[in-house]
Formats: structure tokens, C-alpha cells, sequence
């Protein structure tokens, strides 16, 4: 629980801090006060302290081996705090706070550290406080950093917390500081980030549960130092200092005019501008409420961020749209703020919402469209805020980006203009519709004019980029401001420059406001100024321009004309002639001629990390017609450069360049810049770290990634497979330039689809120069690319030498005639030599060597797609960058080496023959990168991929359609999804890509899929019954708690344990229900007591001869310590009086743990197995025994795999041995030793990610199958479900293993859908009901969604793949923290759900799933069995009476309790059973491997149908369980 603060004040009461006293304690106690503290602190007493009013509030952690005073003073004062103390041998406080208690004697702090046992560390509830004679400082609260400011000071929302995900931050909440908050938000796509307690991080992207600004400012946020930085603030009680990403707006959004708080309205037009009585946020632009109180309204129109003004309500018609271009697939979450990020994305300045979910974008008003007559018409509430307005019938809410707060009119400032545009005199705008306004300029900017400017020598000389399509005067004057600078300039529509100064003989221009006659692309009714004339362009001119633009292509025309681009458009394609006109600026210079340009491709030179003051050489072409969509760009630069004579023939080398209508990007941040398509993998990423953007994937951009990196750090930002980031410093694995270019990169960014974002192992690669802008000089043009004149020249070649031993040369081969002929191509090279790529590929242990180009690089083992020498070996031309006596191929030509015989693959073909099982090739199908044909991608086979190796794993996990795809990518799933995706045959010939692992067939190609059909017997097979065969859900009772676990006591009621904290705030953290009161709600529920948190606890039921419930560990502090123990009493409808007990001084677990796991071993121990220290700590990777026995055991096994194999999956086999399965991992313990005998393999996951786990936090479920007498049959165990890391897409199989059988593995079966933290209960027919959970996500707070409503029955008695039935629906979702168990019915009971997530409720209701066995009609057996406690192996007499004894069959099911999907104490077996008439004899099992000692359910099936149980005891109390604890408060204890 969070600590509470007791304030900060500068004297501390009853401290003994002189030698004297200390020496008296050092003499009484005999425990030595460390002599070698750290310097500036002393001992100071012993304090009293309690769990739940913590005595030092700051950060904590525990250390069960190495505690010691020093270390404990050494943490604390690490983190700013002064005062320290140590409890309980290895609990250590830190803390600032006032003390007053030290009221303790000194004799209670006298246990021995962990760490060293001749020092005192406290003792049970009492602190050794240790104090630092400097003045604590006195926390402040972090104004933010980054892209991320303060919002303020927020309280947790009435009825649930306002930001709805915890998160958990790297050390846990010991080192909880603002950054490390922030961070861990970013890090998962969310804009909000509080923090709390000192300890706590919340996220989020809107505010909940009616949060609102703290009445009381900041007062109610300054009491908590962070744990991890005692000098910052981290919140307080119910408190959150807030902070938003990039101008977030919080919502709802309040602005404050002249004092009064209103909101924004459908009937003003209001701008987030400065106004009388608002103060601004901290780095936003975004206005705090100034007033104490606040007014409510109807929903109305919010504000996405800085520069976004409503205004007004605007008549729409379905036929002629307003706005002109519509965003889709938001309908279900459409907001104002959405639809606004969305435009401004695609590059858009106005944003309309209509009819309470549709989006529209524009950069005007079209179509007649005018302000409604009537305001009051967009009323409708958006679909994804009911607090916001999303127009109306026929009528759009519009915002605009970008507009003054001086605006005139909303009419003005949208009209369009029928006159020349005309140039204000001021700053003010004009009030003339038709108008066109040099600048409505922003507050306490002044117009002063036009003034030149020049490309090579800017007058304001930093670029502000990212802005092109929606520039205004305002929006370049606002983010000059914001990045620190006076001036603000306008240019060519849509570039801005800032400065504090004019530079480079810029001034006011000769020809007045002449040359200033360019409308602004975000509104043209202002002007946003063009550069001039043409009569300088310079190839170089047109370079740097397009450059600075964001552009990759650069062309160059008419001798004056400049175009830009990142692809070519409308068919532009090689001239074979026509370039042949001198640069206006530079006569020795080409540029372009009469509907011909020379085109240039931009590409900086890998792994450049620094500013550069000059351009890697481009590819040049000749090209016919302006091919180029980007504007055309005219300029005024006097740079120049000496090239060859314009008239002279010319030889272009010709870079092919694939068309895309989207581009890299255009719209790129200041400092970054473009580096082309490089490759990357999964199994060795080129940029190392995976970075979420704020709004996650669906917001992918270019400029998100970019920013994402920077702010972390990063000079390196790649985009991939439309929705994923990486950053880094350098390049990594091997990781360059693509070899098929921009090929493969050809996946539009999800959130701006007129951007590449990378491809299928292809990263959108751009680099972070520190400077504003790269610039280039005269000096520079020796390393632009430029036309040359004249032929090669020949030179003579020498042979290459020290090559390695057996290499020799082939000769001249033809590249590109069926596709590449070799593969793995190495990053250019300008010094390359024959050696040196012999050298590289040798070493990697390729055979093959080619050289092609001069500088580029190959290696292979064989060529392929029947690669043929070319006629001439001189037609390997090209001498080598590093030494011009070699010969390295030449365009469309390898210079091929190799080691032995040289192998020639002809080109691939469709493999028909020697497939795996039953499959068929079909055809080639079509596939898109933004909607997979296929769900399952499996990425891992860069070298591997066949036809064989894919559809194998497909068939293997169930899927009867699949393919492969781009040669290394193989795709897995059902024949549904082709029609669901609209996929379509192709032409044989589009799947022409050789296989990565067998060239001589065919893997698809590019957006192409060689498809397969599984042709044999079904793979599966999944029953549906329907009606009462379908089973059902019944609401049974309303509940009084969200139950952390439950489980049936042998009374027949049943108790519900509750997590501190998420519940009603008076219940009291524990409940039984009895099921004969469910007509009387009162006495149903029987109030009990836990004293601390079983928040992720583990717990059982006793082997005793009472039937005890024991629960073990929790969430924090003592909790994790804890055993609580309870004894059943009362009967069906009698209250029982027994409560829960526990002392953690008296009884206590050897290591805290938090999601531990327990069961009841063949000895009768309690074996207790992993966990967390508490409160999202360190790993505890230890076992220990109860009652204790021996210290702890060490796991490394548990080490290595924390944090995902919390709550393992425990079993006692019937060979002997323990079963432990965790993460993906499973092994055998020796039940004596408990150290591993035999390690299983690995468990399967999903088919595309074998690191899915199956144990929290990718929660899946297990179950022991039955065990049928004479048990001879190897035991099964089964595990259901679970998650993958990343994407955590939940998994849709189950897999068993047979773990005593030698060389056992794990059969997969699939399941009807995806899930994840379901539960999975045995029923007394030996089958199973799985159900609950979601389809996607993970264990956790927020962390999963989609809920699974449909039950599963599993029957194991049918073949494999075909025991599976679809059963009845709930209408209950029931996610995180949900139980199911079995009830004495035959019933099972479905309980909780606490998701803490405002998508879905926090669940109180309980309900029944009635299996199909009950709703038959068939009445049940029933039966009396005299004794209820057996041996192992002895003989039984039950009378039956009534039923058809002929074909019955008993069952034994072992008492079960359920948390977090895993069922502690679950066991099914059939004993042996006969019966004479209705005097039946049933066997209990053999032995206590077969049966571990323990409580069983004994039902009787007459056919399917069950009785009523009655609980059993099989085995005794071998471990003597029932005389522990020999305690006074455990008293009276039943005894064995």
C-alpha cells in the first residue's frame, strides 16, 4: 500500500542521536551498530512502524541475504533522502519525513541483518533509524522536459483512477522519478503520464472518471518525494502531477476568459490564444484554468492542440462535400482531437466532423458550403466522447489549423478569394473576404515586410520543417517562438525560416512587395512569399533546395526550372536524348532541356553521424517529361560549380527509382534527413531499439518516429512494416543500404498514407545532423554529381592478388535478365577492391564473390536465375572504387569469383512435388502490406524458407491455407481470410522470387503469396452444439467484492479473497458465500478478515482434518510474508463464526513473494515456487517448503526467465518428481533434492513467435488430464492459451505433454479463437470448461482487450483435434483477475474482472455455467458413503440410492483454487469401481504420486449426469500439517 506522508519539518523529536545513548544500546543488546556508516550519518533509535501508516514513506526494497545497515543508508541516500531504516533483517525505509514515534524499546530492534548478523536491522514492525545531519531538500515539482510539460495537479477520478494503465518503470517504483514515468508512457504509445504516492506511474490518453484539476492547485501534489529522486514531486494521496506529450490537450478541455471558465462551444468561434485571465502551461501553448470554479455544458467541440480554432457549424450535402476528402476506419472512436491529428497528418488544415463519426479534410470550404444559420445543429455526440460535438445531420463541425485569434470571421477566413491577391499594410488581417493578407499575424508580432533571400546564403538561416501543406504567417511566427527566435519568414508557400538576426546581406527586397505574391498553402488568403527569379539555377541550387525541402529527387529543367520528389510520377521514364540546356546560373553546367530534366538522387553516405557541409555523389538520369509532383522551385543563388561543357555528349549511369505514391517523407523534422531503404531482420536489427510513438502504430509517421528518437536521444530513426520504430546511434548487425534499393520499402505509414514507412524487412532509414539545415558551399561541388563529357577512358587492368587459397575468377556475368543473381548484398564500398569482397565473403563462409558497379559488394553460395556470361568479359568495364588497375563488374554486370566449382541455379519454379502431408499449390494470390491476406507472419526463415519448412509449421498449428511470400516470408492461416481480406489470384509470373532456402523453387514475390491448400483430412474439427447440448449461463448473485481468488471450502460455501484498493472502499478484503442464502443477499455473504494485502497470492486446501485454506504471499511489504489460514465451519445456511488467521512475526514465509504458486507435494509439504519481492519488484527465483523446512533453494532457471514465468503451473507426477512449467519453459524436479532431473522442451507458441509465454503475464491456463485406475497410462498435462510479447496477439492453441515419457514433446491442438487470462475448470465427467479472458493483450491492469465471451468444452476422450465444442455465450466480460471453479452441483461458478480499464467494467456479478450434463432432464444419481477419510489403496462401500448403477462411474476431483488462471490443487481421477446391485465398492488410489494427500469432491455419473458431491480426504496429513502452526492466535489447531 502507499505510504502516507507525515509532512516535512525541520526538527526531529526524541532522536538519541549522541555516542552516549548510542553506546547504551550497543551494550544492553549486544547487536553492534555498524561502526563504518557512511559519512554524515548516525543511529538515531528505534521507531515504531506499521504496514499501512508507514513510519518512512519514501522508496523501500528488501534484500533476504545482504542486508546491512551501510547498504540500506547507501540506497536511501542515493535517492536524496535523510533518514533510513532497516526492519525485519532485510526490509529497508527511506524517507524525509517528521519522527515522532520513537517510542519502541530498543530491545524490539534487535534481529540480525541478512547481510551481516553482528549488526541489528530492526525487528518485527520496528525501525533502526539512522539520520543524515544534512538538510533535506525540499522536493520541487518537475516542470517537464522534452516534448513533455506539466499540466498540473489532477485528483483520481470518483470512481476509478483517472489514468486508467499503470505502468511499471525499469527498478520498479524504488526508482520512480518524473523521466522514468514519462518515459515508460512514451515507450507505450500514450500522451499522458502522471505520477503518484512517490512511487506509482500512471498512463493514459484521456482523463477518466470525472478527474478534474486539483481545487486546491498544487497543495494536494506536494506530498510525496519520488522514490527514485527525493529532490522531484511524485503526486499525492489520490493526487497526480500530470504530464502531456506535444501539446496534449487534456480532456475536457476548459479555456478561461476575463476569469470566467467556459467551455467551448458550437456558437463561438474560440482559439487557444493567450486572453485576460488564463495563464499558460508550462512549454505548451495550451491555456490552464485561472478560476476556482468550473461550468458544464452539453457536449461541444474540443481542440486537438495548439493552433486548432473551431469556426462553427457548416452545412455538408452527401453530393457535393464541404470538405472534400474523408478519413475512415475511426467510426467506433471518433473524436474532435482524432479527426483533427488524422488531417493535420495528411497534411490538412481544416477538420470537419459530421453525423457523430465521420471525419472529413480539407484545405478550404468547397462546394457552396457556408456557416449554418442555425449553430445548433451539430449537436450529435462524437462516437469516442459523448462530452464533444461531431456535427449534425448534413452539417460539419469544423476546426481549422493554424487561424488567428485575430480572425475577423470564420466566413472570411474561408472564403475563396476571385481577385488577385493584395498585400496588408500591417499585421492586422483584412476584413475583405476577398482579400489576401500578407500575414493575420499572432500577438506581438510585427509585419515588417518582403526581404530577399537565397537558397546558398539564407537571410534566415534555420528551417522550420514539417509544415508544407498547412503553412500560415501564424503557424511559422508560433514555432519560431517556440524554438527560441524573433524573426519568423515565410517563403514559397510552404517554407518557413527563423532567425534572430538578418543574415548574409538579406534585407528589404528592391522591387517592394512585387516579388511577395505567393498564397499561403494553409490559407490562401495570406501570403507566404516565393524566391524570385530563375536566372541562377545551378544543378547544385537545385539540390540544396530540394534537400532543405525534404525531398530526394531533385530535377532540373529548361535550364532554369527546379522540381523535387521522393518518386517518380505520371511515367516519366528515361529519355534517350533532349538534355542539352546550359544552367542559367552556371553555363558549364547541364540543366535539363524542352520537357527533359536531369534527375539526382539524393543519398548520405552510411553511418555518417555529424553535420556534413557536402553531398555524396547521386545517380543521374536523363528523363523524359516533368515527372516530378513536388513544387516547382525557381531561385535567386550565385553558387556555381565547374563541370563539363554543356554542349559535349554525355554518358549518365541510370539509378532505377520504383514509383510510389507515397513518399518517404516530406514533412520532415529540422535536422533530419533521409538516408534510402535498409535492410533489416528480426533476429538482428539494424537500429537496436523498438519505440513506441505517441497513439501507438496506427499514428506511424516518418516525423513521429523521428521525434520519438530524438527526444530519447537518438540520431538514427527507421520506420518498418508501416507501424513500428527503431532508433539508434549506429548501425548494427551488418544492418545497409537494401540491395534491390527502394524496392522493398513500399508499405504506406498507418498514419499518413502518403508516406513510406519501410516494408517487410526494409527500414525507411533517416539520419539527425545537429545543424539546422545541411548547407553546402562553393568548395562543395567536387563532390555533387555532374554531366560529364566524353567516353570512358580505357585503362588497363591487373590481376587482383591475396586472394584467399582456391578462389579463382569465373568471368563476366548478366545481373537483372530474370532477377538478382546473387543475393546478400554488402553496404557500398568507395574503396572496394577484388580483394577486399573476396576477403568480406570468405569470411561470412560464402563461396561466391561478385562485384558489381565498382562499389558493390555480393556474396552468395551459388548464382542464381540462370545467370549466363555475358558475350564480352569486357563488358565488366567499371574499374573498382578502391583500385582502378581492377575491374568490378558494371551496371548489369558481376564480376564473379568463387571458391571450387561455381553452381548456376536456372530460375525457380512452383514446387508441386515432395510437400509435406497433404497440401496443393493453387496459385499465386495477391497480398497487401496494410491488410495481410494471411494473420500469421513468420519472418525467422531469412535462410531458410521452402515450401516444405512454411507449410509444415502451418499444418502443425492448425492452419490449412498458407504460403510464402518476398522469398523469405512464410504466411500461415485459414481459408476465411482470403475472402476477408479480398485477396485475389494473380498471374503465375508476378510469384517469380526464388526461395530463400531452395533456389530452384518459387517463394511469391512482392505483395505476392505462392498459395497453398491443405487438401486431406481436416485439421481440425470443432463441434457446435446448439440449445440446452450448448450448455448455459445463469446470473447466480450479485456480489459484494471483485475476488482476487476463489475457492469452495469442504462446508460446500465458497470465499472470496480481494485485493486491497479496487474494491468498495468499506469491505473488508475477504467473503464466503453461502450458496443455500442466495434468496437473502444479507446472509449470503458472511463478512471475514485478512490483516494484510492478498493481492497476487497463491492458495490451497489443506490435507488437515479440517479442510483448512491456506493463502501464501501478496502484494507489498509484510503482505508478501504473509500466511493466512482459515477453518471452514458452519454448514449450508448456518453461519459459520471461524475467521481468517494470520501474524507475519509469528508465521511467515522465508522470502516475500508476490505471484508465487503452491501445491501440496506426495510427503505432504506444501511446496511454495517463485514470485516477485512485492509492488512490481525484484524476482525471488527460490523454492521453500511449509511448514519450513531447510532455507530457500535457488533457481537459476526461475532467475533467467523472470519476469514471465510468475505463477508456474506446478504438478506431482506419479512416477515421482515434480512438474514445473514457466514462461515457455517446463522441467522435472527431483522431489527430494527439488533440484532439476530432467529439463522438457520448450512449449510451442504461436506459430509466427515461439517466445509467446504460456505462465502470467502472458497468462495462459493449465489442467492435469484424468487418470483412469489401474493408472497405467502416462499422466498428461495441458496448457491453454496465453500471449506473445510485442504485439501480444493472444495465442489460439492449446498444447500437452506427457512428461514421464521418454523423449516427450507437445502435441499442439488449436483452439476455436484466440485467448488470454482465461481460466480452464475439470468437471466430473473428465472434461473441461475453458472460458473467460480476451483475444489480445497480456496479464495486467489495462493490459488486455477484446474479452472472449464463448466457453470452450474440452473432451479428451475424443482423438486429438477433434475434442473441442463451441459452447454457450456470456454477455458478462470477464478479464483480469476472473475465476471459475466447480461446485458440489456440478456447476461451475464464473466470478471478477477488474480490469481497471474504462473500457470495461469492474465486475461484481457472479455467475454459473450450467454444463449440458445438468440441463438434460436426466435426474441425478444420489448416494451415502459412511466414511469420508481413506487410505491410500483401501476399499469403500457406498450405497446408492437411487439411479442406474449398470454403467456408473465415479469420480474424484481435487479442491481447487483459482487465481490468474492457474487452479491450485486441480487433479481428476476415476477411481476403480463396481457395483452389486446398489452396494457399490470404489478403490481410492494406490499411492500418493498417483494422488497427492489431500480433499477430493467424490461424484457419482449415472451416464453423463453427476451428483451432488461429497468431499473426501484421500491420503491422510503425512506432513503433519494439522499441528501447525503451534501458535496461541492459530489456536485450535485440527490436528492430523
Amino acid at each position: 500500500m502507499a505510504r502516507q506522508a507525515l509532512g516535512f519539518l525541520a526538527v526531529l523529536q526524541c532522536l538519541l542521536t549522541t555516542s552516549a545513548a548510542r553506546g547504551l544500546f550497543e551494550r544492553q543488546q549486544g547487536v553492534v551498530i555498524s561502526s563504518n556508516l557512511p559519512v554524515n550519518w548516525a543511529f538515531t533509535g528505534c521507531c515504531t512502524d506499521q504496514a499501512y501508516s508507514p513510519t518512512l514513506s519514501g522508496a523501500m526494497y528488501s534484500n533476504s541475504t545482504g542486508m546491512t545497515q551501510e547498504s540500506c543508508i547507501d540506497f536511501c541516500a542515493s535517492k536524496g533522502f535523510v533518514h533510513s531504516g532497516v526492519e525485519y533483517s532485510s526490509q529497508c525505509f527511506c524517507g524525509n519525513d517528521n519522527l515522532t514515534n520513537f517510542n519502541a524499546s530498543l530491545s524490539d530492534c534487535s534481529m540480525s541483518c541478512s547481510g551481516n548478523s553482528s549488526e541489528a536491522c530492526g525487528g518485527g514492525n520496528r525501525l533502526n533509524v539512522f539520520t543524515s545531519n544534512q538538510t533535506a531538500t525540499s522536493p520541487v515539482t518537475n516542470p517537464g522536459f522534452g516534448l513533455w510539460a506539466l499540466y498540473g495537479c489532477y485528483t483520481e477520478g470518483t470512481n476509478g483512477r483517472a489514468l486508467t494503465t499503470g505502468m511499471d518503470v525499469p527498478g520498479g517504483s524504488n526508482n520512480m522519478s518524473v523521466a522514468n514515468c514519462v518515459n515508460a508512457c512514451s515507450a507505450a504509445g500514450f500522451v499522458l503520464s502522471g505520477v503518484e504516492f512517490g512511487g506509482q506511474c500512471y498512463c493514459g490518453n484521456q482523463f477518466s472518471y470525472q478527474s478534474q484539476p486539483a481545487v486546491d492547485g498544487y497543495k494536494g501534489c506536494n506530498n510525496y518525494p519520488c522514490n527514485g529522486n527525493a529532490s522531484e514531486l511524485c503526486g499525492g494521496a489520490d493526487h497526480l502531477d500530470v504530464y502531456g506529450y506535444n501539446n496534449t490537450v487534456p480532456n475536457p478541455l476548459v479555456t478561461t476568459v476575463s476569469s470566467t471558465t467556459t467551455s467551448l462551444s458550437p456558437q463561438t468561434s474560440s482559439t487557444l490564444s493567450s486572453s485576460s485571465g488564463t495563464s499558460s502551461l508550462a512549454a505548451n501553448n495550451i491555456q490552464a484554468t485561472s478560476t476556482s470554479s468550473q461550468s458544464s455544458s452539453s457536449a461541444s467541440p474540443a481542440s486537438a492542440g495548439a493552433s486548432w480554432s473551431y469556426i462553427g457549424c457548416w452545412t455538408d450535402a452527401v453530393g457535393s462535400r464541404s470538405l472534400g476528402y474523408q478519413i475512415t476506419g475511426n467510426a467506433n472512436i471518433m473524436t474532435n482531437e482524432l479527426c483533427m491529428s488524422e488531417c493535420a497528418s495528411a497534411g490538412y488544415s481544416l477538420a470537419g466532423l459530421e453525423y457523430y463519426s465521420e471525419c472529413y479534410c480539407d484545405t478550404q470550404v468547397r462546394n457552396g458550403g457556408a456557416l449554418a444559420t442555425d449553430p445548433t445543429t451539430c449537436i450529435t455526440a462524437c462516437s469516442g466522447n459523448s462530452s464533444e460535438t461531431c456535427g449534425g445531420g448534413n452539417r460539419l463541425s469544423i476546426f481549422r489549423f493554424g487561424a488567428s485569434s485575430g480572425s475577423s470571421s470564420s466566413s472570411s477566413v474561408l472564403s475563396t478569394s476571385t481577385s488577385s491577391p493584395a498585400k496588408a499594410a500591417s499585421g492586422t488581417s483584412s476584413s475583405s473576404s476577398s482579400a489576401v493578407s500578407a500575414s493575420s499575424t499572432a500577438p506581438s508580432w510585427n509585419l515588417l515586410g518582403c526581404y530577399t533571400d537565397s537558397v546558398g546564403a539564407r537571410t534566415l538561416g534555420n528551417a522550420i520543417n514539417g509544415y508544407g501543406n498547412i503553412m500560415t504567417n501564424e503557424l511559422c511566427q508560433s514555432s519560431c517562438k517556440s524554438a527560441g527566435y524573433t524573426l519568423a519568414g515565410t517563403e514559397y508557400s510552404g517554407e518557413c525560416y527563423c532567425d534572430n538576426s538578418l543574415r548574409n546581406g538579406g534585407g528589404p527586397a528592391s522591387d517592394g512587395n512585387t516579388g511577395c505574391s505567393m498564397t499561403c498553402n494553409g490559407n490562401t488568403t495570406e501570403i507566404c512569399p516565393q524566391y524570385g527569379n530563375n536566372n541562377l539555377m545551378t544543378v547544385e541550387l537545385c539540390q540544396s533546395t530540394c534537400m532543405t525541402a525534404g525531398f530526394i529527387l531533385s530535377g532540373v529543367e529548361y535550364g532554369g526550372e527546379c522540381y523535387c520528389d521522393n518518386s517518380f510520377q505520371n511515367y516519366g521514364a528515361p529519355a534517350p536524348d533532349g538534355c542539352t540546356m546550359a544552367c542559367h546560373g552556371s553555363s558549364t553546367e547541364i540543366c535539363g532541356g524542352s520537357d527533359r530534366l536531369n534527375v539526382y538522387k539524393y543519398a548520405v553516405a552510411v553511418g555518417s553521424s555529424s553535420s556534413s557541409s557536402t553531398y555524396p555523389s547521386s545517380s543521374v538520369s536523363s528523363t523524359s517529361t516533368s515527372t516530378a509532383s513536388g513544387a516547382q522551385i525557381s531561385s535567386t543563388s550565385s553558387s556555381s560549380s565547374t563541370v563539363s561543357n554543356p554542349t559535349s555528349s554525355q554518358s549518365l549511369s541510370t539509378s532505377t527509382t520504383t514509383s510510389s505514391s507515397a513518399a518517404a517523407s516530406s514533412t520532415m523534422a529540422i535536422g533530419w534527413y533521409p538516408l534510402g531503404c535498409y535492410v533489416d531482420s528480426v533476429q538482428a536489427r539494424t537500429l537496436d531499439n523498438g519505440m513506441q510513438v505517441p497513439g501507438g502504430a496506427n499514428y506511424m509517421t516518418n516525423e513521429a518516429c523521428a521525434a520519438v528518437c530524438q527526444s530519447n536521444g537518438y540520431t538514427l530513426a527507421g520506420t518498418e512494416y508501416s507501424g513500428e520504430c527503431y532508433c539508434d546511434t549506429a548501425f548494427r548487425n551488418g544492418g545497409g543500404p537494401a540491395p534491390d534499393g527502394s524496392t522493398g520499402c513500399n508499405m504506406a505509414c498507418n498514419g499518413n498514407s502518403s508516406e513510406i514507412c519501410g516494408g517487410p524487412n526494409r527500414l525507411s532509414v533517416l539520419q539527425y545532423h545537429s545543424g539546422a539545415a545541411i548547407s553546402t558551399s562553393s568548395s562543395s561541388s567536387s563532390f555533387l554529381p555532374s554531366v560529364t563529357s566524353g567516353s570512358a577512358t580505357t585503362t588497363t587492368s591487373s590481376a587482383p592478388t591475396g586472394l584467399p587459397s582456391g578462389w579463382i575468377y569465373d568471368g563476366c556475368y548478366i545481373d537483372n535478365a530474370n532477377g538478382r543473381i546473387m543475393l546478400n548484398q554488402q553496404s557500398d564500398n568507395n574503396q572496394l577492391t577484388v580483394e577486399s569482397c573476396v576477403q568480406t565473403c570468405s569470411g561470412m563462409g560464402y563461396k561466391v564473390a561478385g562485384m558489381e558497379y565498382a562499389e558493390q559488394c555480393f556474396c552468395d553460395n551459388y548464382i542464381r536465375n540462370g545467370a549466363a556470361l555475358s558475350s564480352s568479359d569486357s563488358d565488366c568495364g567499371m574499374s573498382c572504387a578502391g583500385n582502378s588497375m581492377e575491374k568490378c563488374g558494371a551496371g548489369n554486370r558481376v564480376s564473379v569469383y568463387s571458391l571450387g566449382n561455381l553452381t548456376v541455379y536456372q530460375p525457380p519454379t512452383v514446387q508441386n512435388t515432395s510437400l509435406p502431408g497433404n497440401w496443393s499449390y493453387v496459385g499465386c494470390l495477391t497480398d497487401n502490406a496494410d491488410s495481410r491476406t494471411f494473420p500469421y507472419r513468420i519472418v525467422n526463415m531469412i535462410e531458410n524458407n521452402t515450401a516444405t519448412n512454411c507449410l509444415s509449421l502451418c499444418s502443425q498449428f492448425g492452419y490449412p491455407a498458407g504460403g510464402m511470400e518476398y522469398s523469405s516470408e512464410c504466411y500461415c492461416g485459414d481459408f476465411s481470410n482470403i475472402v476477408n481480406a479480398g485477396a485475389t489470384m494473380a498471374p503465375a509470373t508476378d510469384c517469380d522470387m526464388a526461395c530463400s532456402g531452395d533456389p530452384n523453387s518459387i517463394c511469391g514475390g512482392g505483395s505476392r503469396i505462392s498459395y497453398y491448400a491443405w487438401t486431406g483430412a481436416p485439421l481440425y474439427s470443432w463441434n457446435r452444439p446448439t440449445g440446452n447440448a450448448a450448455g448455459e449461463y445463469q446470473f447466480l448473485i450479485g456480489g459484494v467484492v471483485i475476488p482476487l481468488v476463489t475457492s469452495q471450502t469442504i462446508k460446500g460455501k465458497v470465499t472470496f479473497l480481494e485485493k486491497f484498493g479496487t474494491g468498495a472502499p468499506n469491505t473488508t478484503g475477504a467473503y464466503e458465500l453461502d450458496l443455500a442464502e442466495l434468496n437473502n443477499f444479507t446472509a449470503a455473504w458472511r463478512p471475514m478478515h485478512v490483516k494484510t494485502d492478498i493481492f497476487c497470492s497463491a492458495s490451497l486446501t489443506l490435507p488437515d482434518k479440517a479442510g483448512r485454506q491456506i493463502n501464501i504471499g501478496g502484494w507489498a511489504n509484510d503482505a508478501t510474508y504473509g500466511i493466512r489460514l482459515y477453518t471452514p465451519d458452519g454448514s449450508p445456511g448456518v453461519a459459520g463464526v471461524n475467521d481468517w488467521q494470520e501474524n507475519v512475526n509469528e508465521v511467515s514465509l522465508q522470502n516475500g513473494r508476490w505471484y508465487p504458486s503452491a501445491m501440496v507435494m506426495a510427503n505432504g509439504s506444501i511446496l511454495v515456487v517463485g514470485g516477485e519481492e512485492g509492488s512490481n519488484g525484484a524476482p525471488v527465483p527460490t523454492l521453500e517448503l511449509l511448514p519450513p523446512a531447510g532455507g530457500v533453494l535457488y533457481c537459476d532457471w526461475l532467475d533467467r526467465t523472470d519476469p514471465y514465468n510468475l505463477y508456474p503451473f506446478l504438478a506431482v507426477l506419479p512416477s515421482g518428481g515434480v512438474f514445473v512449467a514457466y514462461y515457455n519453459e517446463a522441467r522435472i524436479l527431483d522431489e527430494g533434492t527439488l533440484q532439476t532431473s530432467r529439463t522438457l522442451p520448450n512449449m510451442p507458441g504461436a506459430v509466427n513467435d515461439f517466445l509467446a509465454g504460456r505462465t502470467y503475464p502472458f497468462e495462459g491456463t493449465s489442467v492435469i488430464m484424468p487418470q483412469h485406475a489401474p493408472y497405467g497410462d502416462p499422466l498428461t498435462i495441458m496448457v491453454c492459451g496465453g500471449s506473445t510479447p510485442g504485439p501480444e496477439i493472444a495465442l489460439d492453441n492449446c498444447v500437452s505433454i506427457q512428461p514421464e515419457v521418454a523423449g516427450a514433446n507437445w502435441t499442439i491442438e488449436r483452439m476455436p479463437s484466440q485467448r488470454v487470462i482465461s481460466c480452464m475448470t475439470a468437471l466430473p465427467d473428465g472434461t473441461y470448461l475453458i472460458l473467460n479472458g480476451g483475444q489480445q493483450g497480456r496479464a495486467g491492469f489495462g493490459l488486455a482487450t477484446n474479452p472472449n465471451l464463448n466457453a470452450v468444452l474440452y473432451d479428451p476422450s475424443q482423438p486429438v483435434n477433434q475434442r473441442m465444442s463451441v459452447m454457450a455465450n456470456t454477455t458478462v466480460d470477464r478479464l483480469y483477475h476472473s475465476e471459475a471453479i466447480l461446485l458440489q452441483d456440478g456447476r461451475v461458478l464464473v466470478s471478477g474482472s477488474d480490469p481497471e480499464d474504462t473500457r470495461f467494467p469492474q465486475e461484481y456479478r457472479v455467475e454459473v455455467f450450467v454444463p449440458p450434463y445438468l440441463l438434460s432432464g436426466d435426474a441425478r444419481p444420489t448416494f451415502n458413503v459412511s466414511n469420508t477419510d481413506w487410505a491410500y489403496g483401501q476399499s469403500l462401500t457406498i450405497t446408492v440410492t437411487s439411479g442406474n448403477t449398470a454403467n456408473m462411474r465415479a469420480s474424484l476431483l481435487g479442491a481447487e483454487a483459482s487465481t490468474h488462471g492457474n487452479s491450485m490443487g486441480q487433479r481428476t481421477i476415476f477411481p476403480a469401481f463396481s457395483c452389486s446391485g446398489t452396494t457399490c465398492t470404489i478403490t481410492a488410489p494406490p499411492n500418493s504420486h498417483v494422488c497427492p494427500p489431500g480433499w477430493f469432491q467424490l461424484f457419482l455419473l449415472d451416464g453423463p449426469t453427476p451428483s451432488i458431491s461429497t468431499y473426501v480426504r484421500i491420503g491422510g496429513d503425512p506432513g503433519s500439517i494439522g499441528n501447525w502452526p503451534n501458535f496461541s492466535d492459530f489456536y485450535p489447531l485440527p490436528g492430523v
